[in-house]
């Protein structure tokens, strides 16, 4: 066996043996196109409305197309909140209106093993991505992560229930449990839109007055 091998070898089993986490894949990011003028740049929490093409780097297929396939609008997303996959939450950060990127995707930040539709499973993804539009998100991703209590990237009813607790006090009101768990009934009658007793990531997007 030839020594680079050997190394090779003796590395993975030193990671392996020291419980070691080997590094996140990272997103391949070249810029096509960047406006003279840039007002604001995307954040985590932004919603972005982008037009993309995706290919397999594998044979350079075209998977889809915003502006061919369905209704060939660009489509919203939210940025940060795992709307889109990894790859794309970490390659569109800091990205200008009309600016455009090209996002090489490892399969990890992207379908992994599983695949989806025309996409094999391990393939590595390249998107061709442009955001037409920046807007403020609703809530934002730091407020969603400070109302999730768990970690679990939803939230329960006495999550919330307990953020309007904390928010009434710190604008000097008294709290009132009978009148959030009106509030909170009501939050969840007009987010939890699957009726799974919980606001999901997704669910969080639009803006409810009392959040």
């Amino acid at each position: 066996m030839i020594p680079e091998l050997w190394t090779c070898i003796f590395c993975a089993l030193f990671f392996y043996v020291q419980g070691a986490k080997l590094p996140e894949p990272e997103v391949k990011i070249e810029v096509l196109y960047k406006p003279f003028l840039c007002h604001r740049k995307s954040k985590y929490g932004d919603i972005l409305l982008v037009h993309y093409e995706g290919f397999l780097e594998s044979n350079g297929t075209m998977f889809h197309s915003s502006r061919h396939h369905g209704d060939k609008n660009p489509v919203w997303f939210t940025l940060g909140i795992h709307e889109a996959i990894k790859g794309w939450d970490k390659g569109l950060q800091g990205m200008c209106a009309g600016e455009k990127r090209k996002l090489t995707v490892p399969p990890a930040l992207a379908y992994g093993k599983e695949g989806k539709g025309k996409i094999p499973p391990e393939s590595t993804l390249i998107f061709d991505i442009e955001i037409i539009e920046i807007r403020n998100g609703p809530r934002s991703h730091e407020s969603f992560q400070e109302m999730d209590l768990n970690d679990d990237w939803k939230l329960s009813k006495a999550e919330v229930k307990e953020y309007l607790r904390k928010e009434f006090e710190r604008h000097g009101y008294a709290a009132n449990d009978t009148h959030h768990e009106v509030m909170v009934e009501d939050i969840f009658q007009k987010e939890d839109e699957d009726n799974d007793g919980f606001i999901s990531s997704r669910e969080f997007t639009y803006k409810h007055d009392e959040l």
